[in-house]
């Protein structure tokens, strides 16, 4: 059973502006500071059931994340914080984009953490591959680690890489947020 009724962005918005209601973007906060429904609560899935929700209090709440599918997902866990009904922006921040509707955009913020590690593991995976391929097959270990590690993040919810990667200075000002 999901515990959110899906709201349309055109309502979302209507609701918003009425001050009857707040957005909860349940992004982590990389996402969030790269691009943002503006007024939106940053209150990352990841430190959920800590999060200070002082500002949801007596009104309605609608979550979202980038596509409705993080909120769905994790809807009980997200009602349990509201007192009475809880809502959710179907199909999320691109739904709302979609629309026409306005976003804050930091194109200065680095791409999200998770983004990195896709085009970086898939870079190295056809790195990997294509050495193989044209020079030794001693190469394909290469695709294998990234597998592996890749395997290993999804087992364990630790990735190796986005812990290299947030080192990076590109991703200063990440690291302090």
């Amino acid at each position: 059973m999901n515990a959110l009724n899906p709201l349309q962005p055109k309502d979302v918005q209507t609701r918003l502006s009425s001050g009857q209601a707040v957005l909860v973007d349940v992004r982590e906060a990389d996402e969030y500071a790269r691009v943002h429904i503006a007024g939106a609560v940053s209150a990352p899935l990841s430190s959920f059931e800590t999060a200070d929700l002082s500002a949801i209090a007596g009104k309605q709440v609608i979550f979202t994340c980038r596509s409705g599918n993080r909120t769905r997902t994790a809807a009980d866990r997200l009602a349990a914080r509201v007192a009475g009904t809880a809502h959710v922006l179907d199909g999320g921040v691109e739904a709302w984009k979609a629309e026409g509707l306005q976003v804050r955009v930091d194109a200065k913020q680095p791409l999200e953490l998770m983004r990195q590690v896709q085009m970086v593991a898939g870079g190295l995976i056809l790195l990997g591959a294509a050495l193989g391929t044209v020079i030794h097959p001693g190469f394909w270990g290469i695709s294998a680690f990234v597998g592996a590690g890749l395997f290993v993040a999804g087992a364990t919810g630790f990735c190796g890489m986005a812990n290299i990667l947030i080192l990076m200075p590109w991703n200063r000002a990440m690291k302090k947020a």
